[in-house]
């Protein structure tokens, strides 16, 4: 409310007018201009009335700016319909309040929060303009001079105060204390916009009380909207008086049925729940539970013979008694310990894979003899398409074991792990308990998939509850939320699968036992084609007898068609020759159709890869790395510029943090050589070097390029080529020392693939050739260094060489 013996300047063009307020008088406002209308939604307001607004549309707001420039008043006038975004002026009422801007808050969003005070009625006369906003001129609608001794008057305001006070008790969000400030208002015309504005009813009637001019008219208006809204909150009252009678009946009923069955217990009579009950407890006592198991389900069948048949804990405990009963706690699958059998199911599925196989065998000899070793965890690491998530199947199928398999890709949620606590709507085991119940078995293979691209966020860490699952010291007791009782997952022979051992957390893989799987040689992949892929895709598209791929056609598509480091875009390449075949067979030709190296671009288009001729010409500045990815090793293009500038090291094509550093490194190493070589004159200070490594789409990263970036800075500034068959890997430290690096052998298989001919190697890699089959290390030269100078005269030396011959 407005404080007393307040004083308002209002300013209305050229003259200005004093409004003055005595004690509890409303502002008398005469002289008046055109004023700024606002357009309200859903809100009538009243004089005397406080009220927060928010204004957003862009009419609204200049309409409301335009108003603060001037007096701070401005004319409230609702709209007939809320719904028009952008109304005309017939959709505006033409009675609205004159209303003072008491506070303005502008709010983040753009929209501005007003509080304003109602003042007076007021008519729209005329409007002077509609746009960037709405100004009218309007007519002040006097109240009229009540008279001393208008008994009729006085007899209706007290018959609305009665209505009102009858509309306060069944209305619940009105206060009580409403009732003490209207019935201290001796004002007819107060007392109506007072109740108005703490009534919730539809616009139009709030329109129809404020457009009531006389007081007689108002006090009777807003009787009748009392009277409606009366019985309106009656009729509701009504109905939930009789919702309450017929939950208290329900009550009743089961409060009954409740002293019905302790009538029946003590007669001997009992049914129902405790019927149900007793199958339960003979299921948990058929079932041989452990101990500590069977005990606490026991004691949810206690809670469940209490309870009443249709209770929601009654759902709860069921299904809790359910998925006890359901697990393997004592079945287990007999394995077939025949190594030389499981050796021959192993061999027939997977060609290679010489390391993972051994290793499977030796598991199996130490169980065969002794059964006191725990399960150990292997974890099958290597690019996509090399065979990890069959390997499991065909383990499982060695073992005659059921298999399982859960992926781990994306997993955020702890509890998808350890299961929801009983507590929560829905809840339900983790998938490691609903695997193991869907296997039927205690001790199925269990190949947890991706383990690698686990995530966390405010749900939990799943892979902190890994750790429970896969230490072999406590698996024994694993505790599933849901379950509340230990399982012994000592059992469970848990084979996990990654494509990169760096994104696994270090303490999940201090818990298991690695392998690793860099990819497949062409001949092992012309052999996996012919022995596994072909007869698939033959049987698949109905084409045994009718297509024939030769061996040769086979290697020429590994090698333009599909550089990779296992087999699967080679099946899907292959799958696209059966698809036009099969075209050819429904065209109506009956011979069948053999593909070879002559007819191989009619059925997959122009190579997409050049074997043997990458990068064949010696270039300045451009160097051949090796990397290893999350797909297998791969070649890597490093390209130095030197421009003008002032000494600056520029680096694209989407570097991680270690490659930055490894070519500040590589650059600090190059400029201690600058006696050695014949550099650009002044190159730190008034050259600019860029390092590009292309495809800067594709995220690089690793220490495998340091020796590759200074050898390619060493080139570019001394303007000597580097031949484009010659491929490196290995780090580089300030003094010029060669660093070992790892996946040496998926890189060298990938320098094969890509045609390279000679391979510079760290010293202390040359161990890690031994894995590397015969077939691939005679076909390429191998240099084992310590030092950087080496790299240097062995790359440079060979440029000599064959500008030499070429002389």
């Amino acid at each position: 409310m407005v404080d007393n013996n307040q004083e308002i300047i209002i300013e209305t063009g050229e003259e200005t007018e004093k409004i003055s307020r005595g004690s509890g008088d409303t502002p008398q406002i005469v002289n008046s201009d055109s004023i700024p209308l606002l357009a309200l939604r859903g809100v009538v307001v009243f004089p005397n009335m406080m009220l927060p607004l928010l204004v957003g549309r862009d009419k609204s707001v200049e309409a409301l700016e335009e108003a603060m420039v001037n007096n701070k008043e401005i004319l409230l006038a609702a709209q007939k319909d809320e719904e028009i975004e952008d109304p005309e002026i017939d959709d505006i009422y033409r009675m609205g309040t004159i209303a003072k801007v008491k506070q303005l808050m502008r709010l983040p969003d753009g929209t501005i929060k007003i509080l304003v005070e109602g003042l007076k009625r007021a008519r729209v006369s005329k409007f002077e303009q509609v746009e960037p906003y709405f100004e009218v001129k309007f007519d002040i609608v006097e109240d009229e001079e009540l008279e001393e001794d208008d008994r009729e008057v006085e007899a209706l305001m007290r018959t609305v105060e009665n209505k009102f006070e009858d509309y306060v008790k069944l209305k619940e969000k009105i206060p009580s204390e409403v009732m003490l400030t209207i019935n201290n208002i001796e004002d007819p015309g107060r007392l109506v916009d007072v109740i108005a504005s703490h009534m919730s009813v539809k616009i139009k009637q709030q329109q129809q009380i404020l457009e009531a001019v006389s007081y007689r008219k108002r006090l009777e208006t807003l009787y009748g909207i009392l009277e409606e809204e009366l019985e309106i909150l009656e009729v509701k009252d009504k109905i939930n008086s009789e919702v309450k009678k017929q939950v208290e009946k329900r009550q009743k009923e089961y409060y009954l049925k409740e002293q019905m069955k302790a009538i029946k217990k003590e007669l001997g009579e009992e049914g129902g729940g405790g019927s149900e009950a007793e199958e339960y407890r003979e299921k948990i006592e058929e079932a041989e539970l452990p101990e500590e198991v069977e005990e606490k389900a026991l004691e949810e069948v206690e809670k469940l013979k209490k309870m009443p048949p249709r209770a929601n804990e009654a759902v709860v405990v069921r299904n809790y008694l359910d998925t006890i009963l359901d697990l393997p706690w004592n079945t287990y699958s007999e394995d077939k310990l025949v190594l030389d059998n499981v050796e021959d199911k192993l061999n027939e599925d997977h060609y290679g894979l010489e390391d993972v196989k051994e290793r499977i065998l030796e598991y199996l000899a130490v169980r065969k003899i002794s059964n006191k070793m725990k399960t150990p965890i292997l974890c099958l690491i290597g690019p996509p398409g090399v065979g990890k998530t069959s390997l499991g199947r065909s383990i499982a199928e060695a073992l005659d074991r059921e298999f399982v398999r859960l992926s781990l890709g994306g997993l955020r949620d702890e509890a998808e792990i350890r299961g929801h606590r009983r507590t929560y709507v829905g809840a339900r085991p983790g998938r490691i308990i609903n695997a193991i119940k869907d296997a039927g078995t205690k001790n199925p293979v269990f190949l947890l998939d991706e383990v690698d691209k686990i995530k966390s966020d405010f749900r939990g860490d799943p892979a902190a509850a890994l750790l429970e699952v896969l230490d072999p010291e406590q698996n024994d007791e694993f505790s599933d939320h849901y379950l509340e009782v230990p399982f012994d997952l000592s059992d469970v022979m848990f084979i996990t699968t990654a494509n990169v051992a760096d994104t696994i957390p270090r303490p999940l893989l201090d818990r298991m036992e690695t392998i690793n799987i860099s990819g497949y040689t062409e001949n092992e992949k012309v052999k996996i084609a012919e022995n596994h892929l072909l007869p698939d895709l033959y049987d698949n598209h109905g084409l045994e007898d009718k297509l024939n791929i030769s061996s040769n056609a086979l290697k020429d598509v590994i090698r333009n068609y599909t550089r990779e480091a296992g087999v699967r875009n080679l099946e899907r390449t292959l799958a696209k020759i059966c698809r036009k075949a099969a075209k050819k067979v429904v065209d109506g030709k009956e011979r069948p159709t053999r593909v070879d190296v002559r007819n191989l671009k009619k059925y997959l288009g122009i190579p997409k890869y050049k074997y043997g001729k990458i990068e064949e010409e010696s270039r300045v500045g451009v160097v051949t790395g090796l990397a290893y990815t999350s797909t297998g090793g791969d070649i890597l293009n490093i390209e130095v510029s030197v421009v003008p500038g002032e000494g600056k090291l520029t680096l694209t094509g989407k570097l991680g943090d270690v490659m930055k550093e490894s070519a500040q490194a590589a650059l600090s190493y190059v400029r201690t050589k600058e006696d050695e070589f014949d550099f650009i004159d002044n190159f730190h200070e008034d050259y600019d070097i860029h390092v590009h490594v292309p495809q800067g789409a594709i995220p690089k990263d690793g220490p495998s390029a340091g020796i590759t970036l200074a050898t390619a800075l060493v080139s570019a500034l001394a303007n000597q080529p580097v031949s484009g068959t010659i491929a490196m890997t290995g780090e580089v430290t300030l003094r010029g020392r060669v660093l070992p690096v790892g996946g040496i052998k998926s890189k060298v298989l990938a320098a094969h693939r890509s045609g390279i001919k000679k391979i510079i190697l760290c010293k202390e890699n040359k161990k890690n050739l031994e894995k590397v089959p015969d077939e691939i290390k005679n076909d390429l030269e191998f240099v084992f260094v310590e030092e950087m100078d080496e790299v240097l005269d062995t790359v440079f030396s060979e440029e000599e060489e064959e500008e030499n011959e070429d002389q």
